[in-house]
């Protein structure tokens, strides 16, 4: 995938669901192994590019190995936070959140501190040149212990004036997020922002847990809940905004095609849904390339993309409401 062509959008984009880990350039990706004396087994864009359809989230997430192999140094973090931001500038972007968990990125020696710290300097670096606004996320992992949540949420605590919101995200199917619930309850005590993923690889049940048990605000994918009626009035009546991510939802199998992507159908219906782009090297994709499968698959108009925006204005979690 090569740096967004530079396209006028038709309306100011906000993206909220982004990870770090998975919008890396693969040219940076090669240029970081070959700094730090690693050999990739093929060109990089093949080790970090995932195919149309994984067939499952499992193998998807096989994709973001090598960069996070790549991103265990301060400066290969500050340099990857930095071009994401001038990446979503191209993309048409006004305010962007990116995600990622720091505690994944410890295998050289770095602190949580030492990566928060590091991706802050390398958001704030983006935005210095391109006057884009952003958030930055942390993400809790469901495999992980409650322990090492906390841990995370108490990290994001000490740095409130660079860390924007918690996650949880992880394999939905096999661990349950009330174990977590410390690390949130934490979080919500201080006025932290709380979103999870949930209702990608599971369904409804596991949205019911991240609104229940961890106090979402926010639900990462929730493509699964057209089947839920109580769950549809819980969301719309409580303006729960869903993240969206259209071509990685088709990837993992979470949907069948984008033509049957519930993003429509969940708009019409007053939901608070916004469209992101999960992983843009992952799915090689942009906002502009999302927004444009909607158009074509879907027949989205201006004015859906227009609501859309308004939704993930109103559900940032950093300084980024419409005025």
């Amino acid at each position: 995938m090569t740096t967004p062509v530079h396209a006028p959008a038709p309306v100011p984009r906000y993206e909220l669901h982004c990870h770090l880990d998975g919008s890396v350039r693969p040219g940076t990706v090669a240029d970081l192994a070959a700094e730090q004396g690693i050999a990739l087994e093929a060109p990089a864009a093949e080790l970090v590019v995932a195919p149309a359809d994984c067939g499952s989230l499992t193998t998807f997430l096989t994709y973001l190995d090598v960069p996070l192999q790549v991103l265990q140094t301060p400066g290969a973090l500050t340099r990857a936070a930095r071009e994401l931001v001038e990446d979503w500038s191209a993309d048409g972007v006004v305010y962007g959140e990116v995600r990622f968990a720091p505690q994944l990125h410890g295998r050289r020696g770095m602190t949580l501190d030492d990566a928060i710290r590091a991706v802050a300097e390398g958001l704030a670096a983006g935005s210095e040149t391109t006057g884009v606004r952003t958030g930055l996320l942390l993400c809790c992992l469901r495999h992980q212990t409650p322990d090492e949540s906390l841990a995370v949420a108490e990290a994001a605590l000490r740095h409130r004036g660079l860390v924007a919101g918690l996650d949880l995200a992880g394999d939905e199917r096999r661990f349950t997020a009330r174990p977590h619930r410390p690390a949130f309850e934490l979080a919500h005590g201080a006025g932290l922002a709380c979103t999870v993923h949930a209702g990608e690889a599971a369904g409804p049940r596991s949205m019911w847990e991240a609104i229940d048990e961890l106090g979402a605000r926010r639900i990462g994918h929730g493509v699964r809940c057209t089947g839920d009626s109580a769950l549809l009035d819980r969301l719309r009546s409580e303006r729960i905004a869903l993240e969206t991510c259209p071509t990685s939802n088709v990837q993992t199998g979470a949907v069948p095609g984008l033509a049957a992507h519930p993003a429509t159908r969940l708009l019409a219906s007053g939901l608070a849904v916004t469209v992101s782009t999960d992983t843009r090297t992952t799915s090689a994709t942009t906002l502009g390339r999302e927004f444009a499968a909607l158009r074509e698959s879907a027949g989205w108009t201006v004015e859906q993309e227009k609501r859309v925006q308004e939704h993930a204005a109103g559900a940032a979690f950093g300084p980024a409401a419409i005025r």
